[in-house]
């Protein structure tokens, strides 16, 4: 039966067409549907088992048969009391499962498991006008639809709605929480096995915190939406899916994230593009969405506004729709503005050239001490912590990669570092060996992103709060080379702060063939496109031979397809899950504040070596393929600073 569960409901409010789309196996569909993939890149399953243990005593509706699920469930709730894990409900076209459901007497207490992070209980999910606030939106429309649907299937009950978060202001009591629970993907569904028999001592002090939230639910319910009431909304999704119709094509910005688009339909004729039909429907044709749209319109806010207007494309944008603001002050390089109209301009000159500063470079790299270092780290945050004194969600830095520039031009890979021990808190020890990697010299050090100085931060925190012997010592140099984050409990800025290669490539630097992104995985092929400078160096198997490589042997770096593009180094990568593409795994991770997604796939096998059961041979497979895709994070700001000094010379 073509139920409306919770997931679809959730894409429905994502997107109602995307409903259509995700039941049919002929739309393409970039986004990963997997369940051990998604449980290891959000940390539920952690949470969703160790929540059981913080409502003892309950039943655990196993099977995935609807009726026998319902009846189950139905016979529970006829007792008194009763504790129900995946509990089924159902009302007409509508079904859930409900995370843990408490019953006593008439009343029902919902909760809804998540493995979000809060900052305690009291935290307020609404914004100073009253609505819900855009982040917590998903996690409450799914407790509302829940709540609707038991509330209509069981009129009888008082239905009093939870959600269950990680607490970020509690700390662990216990060490090794986070090896409790360890996932199984083998058969037809993920299992959570328990390593030990669980009693509350090895729990310790709960982590997880209640949030109530029936005033938001009822404002939810209350609130009109496109359709009319929430039950209207609700009926025309449920009606939708049940007869297996288009819910009507809605074009807007949402667009941008759309997981049913082909880049090029043409290439793939076996498979259907609901983006395509989308915006067919809308009125334009195939042969236009090959032209620039507004949505890759770097970091420009009011592009729902301008499609509803009918401004589609970059080339209908004029001058008028760049006017500064009256306080805007001057800048010697591309402001905001400056680089969007850039963009604009570029497009409706169909102008594939690149622009670049080279005055503004030239004065920046003019400043540049040598050996120039270029880091990066990939890291995750557990939702269970390591160790006793740790709060939920801490940042974990489990890899970095160290490539060096000297004067001369000379370039290799200096250095990297892993841990792929299974419940141990790497932090400490991975900044003592990044310390060593640059501890050496004072040449400049290079990150892209603010990623690694937010990292270094954290970490700052995290041995200020530790009693490691040398903690001092290892925060000092950590000043050295970042700057304080605004929740750093003191200020500072290092005299060796590291350079961040994004916010150069924002300043002084633009290509057509990054279509909007800035993240490195799109600016390096962009490059290498256009830098004969790099084609001729790397087109040759000098990476792992004539340069040093600890992963490489005799890499060529250029690769063309039949058509004589460039291929994209990250594409010529091994896949660190197999079977999966990088790309696809990146997805689970993104950045919205800069649209970056580059360290989904780093993390996910991470997690999978420290949460799942597997040999060593297949351990030492992905610790094979994370290497060589941190290295290339390292190798690719060398790149393009190389094409730059070229261009710049």
């Amino acid at each position: 039966m073509r139920y409306l569960t919770k997931s679809r409901y959730k894409i429905a409010k994502e997107c109602p067409q995307k409903l259509y789309y995700t039941s049919k196996k002929e739309y393409f569909n970039a986004k990963l549907e997997d369940d051990f993939l998604a449980m290891l890149a959000e940390g539920g399953f952690q949470v969703g088992e160790l929540a059981k243990y913080y409502y003892p005593g309950g039943v655990l509706i196993e099977t995935l048969d609807t009726e026998k699920a319902l009846a189950d469930t139905n016979k529970l709730l006829e007792q008194e009391e009763a504790v129900i894990y995946e509990a089924a409900f159902l009302y007409e076209k509508l079904f859930i499962r409900a995370d843990v459901i408490i019953k006593k007497g008439d009343k029902l207490k919902l909760i809804e498991v998540k493995a979000k992070s809060i900052d305690g209980a009291d935290e307020n999910l609404l914004t100073k006008k009253g609505s819900v606030k855009a982040a917590w939106a998903p996690y409450l429309d799914d407790v509302a639809f829940q709540k609707f649907v038991i509330s209509r299937a069981w009129p009888q009950f008082k239905i009093a709605s939870f959600l269950l978060l990680a607490d970020k202001s509690s700390l662990t009591t216990v060490d090794g929480l986070n090896q409790l629970f360890f996932i199984n993907s083998r058969g037809d569904r993920p299992r959570v096995e328990v390593s030990t028999n669980i009693t509350p001592a090895i729990l310790g002090e709960k982590i997880l915190c209640e949030v109530r939230i029936d005033d938001i639910i009822n404002l939810i319910h209350e609130n009109t939406t496109p359709y009319g009431s929430f039950e209207d909304e609700v009926s025309h999704f449920a009606e939708c899916y049940w007869k297996d119709q288009p819910a009507g094509p809605e074009i807007g910005a949402r667009c941008g994230k759309c997981e049913f688009r082909i880049a090029d339909p043409a290439t793939s004729p076996e498979q259907k593009s609901g983006f395509h039909e989308c915006w067919t429907a809308a009125g334009l044709t195939m042969k236009q969405l090959n032209d620039p749209l507004v949505l890759e319109l770097w970091n420009f806010r009011r592009k729902e506004e301008y499609i509803s207007r009918g401004t589609y494309f970059l080339h209908e944008f004029t001058v008028a729709d760049f006017v500064p603001a009256k306080n805007a002050k001057p800048v010697p390089y591309l402001s905001q503005l400056a680089r969007q109209e850039l963009q604009v301009q570029k497009a409706r000159e169909e102008n594939p050239t690149h622009y670049i500063d080279r005055e503004g470079l030239s004065l920046e790299m003019n400043e540049w001490v040598y050996p120039l270092h270029f880091i990066d780290f990939e890291t995750t945050a557990v939702a269970i912590p390591f160790n006793a004194g740790m709060r939920p969600y801490e940042q974990v830095a489990f890899q970095f990669s160290h490539h060096i520039m000297r004067l001369d031009g000379s370039v290799e890979h200096v250095g990297e570092w892993i841990n792929v021990h299974p419940g141990k808190f790497p932090n400490f020890d991975f900044i003592r060996a990044l310390k060593k990697e640059l501890e050496n010299d004072q040449g400049c050090v290079f990150r892209y992103a603010a990623h690694e100085n937010t990292i270094l931060n954290v970490i700052h925190r995290q041995l200020m709060e530790s009693n490691e012997p040398d903690r001092v010592q290892l925060c000092e140099w950590i000043e050295t080379i970042t700057h304080s984050s605004s929740s750093s409990a003191k200020t500072w800025r290092g005299d060796r702060d590291m350079i961040d290669l994004l916010d150069l490539v924002l300043k002084y630097y633009y290509n057509p063939l990054t279509r909007g992104s800035n993240s490195i995985k799109h600016v390096l092929p962009a490059i290498l496109s256009t830098s004969r400078f790099l084609q001729e160096k790397y087109s040759k198997p000098v990476y792992g031979t004539a340069i040093k490589s600890k992963n490489f042997d005799g890499q060529c770096w250029i690769t063309r397809d039949e058509a004589g593009s460039v291929i994209n180094p990250y594409k010529t990568l091994p896949c660190v899950y197999d079977g999966v593409d990088n790309d696809l795994l990146d997805q689970f991770i993104i950045d919205d504040a800069t649209g970056i997604a580059d360290g989904g796939a780093a993390m996910i096998a991470y997690a999978r070596m420290q949460f799942s059961q597997m040999t060593e041979k297949e351990r030492q497979k992905i610790v094979q393929a994370l290497k060589r895709y941190c290295e290339l994070d390292t190798m690719a700001m060398v790149m393009i600073v190389e094409a730059w000094k070229d261009w710049c010379s």
